[in-house]
């Protein structure tokens, strides 16, 4: 087995570095702007909490965004998590269609 090249990039990590601080966006401001607690977005800045539906539509419209982009990184990081946790038995698997 390989060793992982990179550990994938949380969506928090990305909505940090690459629109928060550039933009001089605290966490409080973007929380309050979305009606959400400022908790809510530290643990997702922090990689404790997973972008919703919910919030992904909230955040992106408050940063002027596709509605996706932020359920996307989600769902990418989320696949990308999965696949490095349990590739033996994905790979094991024979497809019932070719």
């Amino acid at each position: 087995m390989t060793e992982k090249a990179f550990e994938p990039v949380t969506p928090g990590e990305i909505l940090l570095e690459e629109f928060l601080r550039p933009m001089k966006i605290s966490q409080y401001r973007l929380a309050k702007t979305i009606a959400v607690s400022p908790r809510r977005i530290n643990e997702i800045v922090h990689g404790k909490r997973r972008i919703t539906p919910e919030t992904g539509v909230r955040i992106s419209k408050a940063l002027g965004m596709s509605e996706r982009f932020f359920l996307d990184l989600q769902l990418d990081y989320d696949l990308a998590m999965e696949k490095d946790a349990h590739q033996a038995e994905i790979d094991a698997i024979t497809p019932l269609v070719a």
